[in-house]
C-alpha cells in the first residue's frame, strides 16, 4: 500500500468515526430529526414574536445555533405560559423549551445549566414612597404578579406582610399600567426587561433600582433523560465561552440580563 493510499484510508476512517460520533448526540438532541423547541412568547428576556410570526431573541437564537451544530433543522414554537412550556417538554411534543429555573418546575422538568441570568423587579407608580424592594413588603401593600411566572412564585412565597395580587396571564402594558395608575396595586413583579419597557411607555410609572430577585434562564429537558441533557449543558457551555449569548443578548437588546457564569462543579 502507498504513503498517499494510506493517508486516505486513514482520513476516511476519521470521518466515518467522526460521523458515528456525532449521530448519537444529535439523535439525543432531536430523536424525531427536527430539534423542536418552545419558549414563553411574551417574555422578552427569552424571545419575541414578531408581526410575520418571525422569533427572535435568546432562546430562538440559542436553538438555532443548538441545530446547527447538530445538524439538524430547529422549529421553534411561542406559546403563552411557563406551564404550557413545561407541558410541551414533559409529554415530548417538545424537546427542549426554555423556561427560569425554579424549584417547582424542577419536579417535572430537568434544567441544564443557565445561559443567561435576569433581574427582576418591582414597578411602582412614579410618586410612590416605595423607594426599595424591602419597602414593598409592607402592611397595606398590595403586590402583582403573574401565579405562573417565577416572580408570582417568589412574591408568593417570601412576602410577609404584603398582599400579592395574582393575575392567571400576563396583561398588557398598557392593562399594566392602569393596575398601578388606578391604585389596584401598588407594586407589580416581573422581570425587569418587561418592567423598564413598561416604565418607558408610561411616564407615570417608574422602576424600582435594586433587584428583588435574579434568576437563572435554562433549557428544560424531560426528567431522566441524561444523555439529552448532557449533549445541551456542552453546547449551552460552548455558547456561553464563545460570546454568542453575549451576541444575542445585545442585539435583542434586553436591559437587567447578562451571560450566565460558568458553573463551578
Amino acid at each position: 500500500m502507498g504513503v498517499g493510499s494510506w493517508v486516505w484510508e486513514v482520513a476516511c476512517a476519521s470521518a466515518a468515526l467522526l460521523f458515528v460520533l456525532a449521530v448519537p448526540a444529535a439523535a439525543q438532541l432531536a430523536p424525531t430529526g427536527t430539534l423542536r423547541a418552545t419558549f414563553i412568547g411574551n417574555n422578552p428576556v427569552q424571545g419575541r414574536v414578531g408581526a410575520n410570526g418571525a422569533t427572535t431573541g435568546p432562546c430562538p437564537d440559542l436553538v438555532r445555533e443548538f441545530g446547527r451544530r447538530s445538524g439538524v433543522p430547529v422549529v421553534v414554537t411561542p406559546l403563552g405560559d411557563a406551564n404550557l412550556v413545561i407541558e410541551s417538554v414533559a409529554t415530548g411534543k417538545a424537546d427542549v423549551g426554555c423556561l427560569a429555573i425554579e424549584a417547582a418546575r424542577a419536579t417535572q422538568v430537568d434544567f441544564s445549566d443557565a445561559y443567561l441570568v435576569s433581574g427582576s423587579a418591582y414597578a411602582v407608580r412614579a410618586d410612590s414612597a416605595i423607594r426599595t424592594s424591602a419597602d414593598v413588603d409592607r402592611a397595606g401593600v398590595t403586590v402583582g404578579a403573574v401565579s405562573s411566572q417565577s416572580q408570582g412564585v417568589w412574591v408568593r412565597e417570601n412576602l410577609k406582610a404584603a398582599r400579592v395580587h395574582a393575575l392567571p396571564a400576563v396583561p398588557p402594558n398598557s392593562e399594566l399600567a392602569a393596575l398601578l395608575t388606578a391604585r389596584t396595586v401598588d407594586a407589580f413583579a416581573a422581570n425587569r426587561t418587561r418592567m423598564e419597557e413598561l416604565a418607558a411607555a408610561f411616564p407615570g410609572i417608574r422602576v424600582l433600582a435594586d433587584n428583588f430577585m435574579v434568576v437563572g434562564q435554562a433549557i428544560a429537558v424531560p426528567k431522566g433523560n441524561r444523555a439529552r441533557m448532557a449533549e445541551v449543558n456542552r453546547l449551552v457551555a460552548e455558547a456561553r465561552a464563545s460570546g454568542f449569548v453575549k451576541a444575542s443578548i445585545d442585539r435583542a437588546n434586553i436591559p437587567g440580563t447578562e451571560v450566565a457564569p460558568a458553573p463551578t462543579r
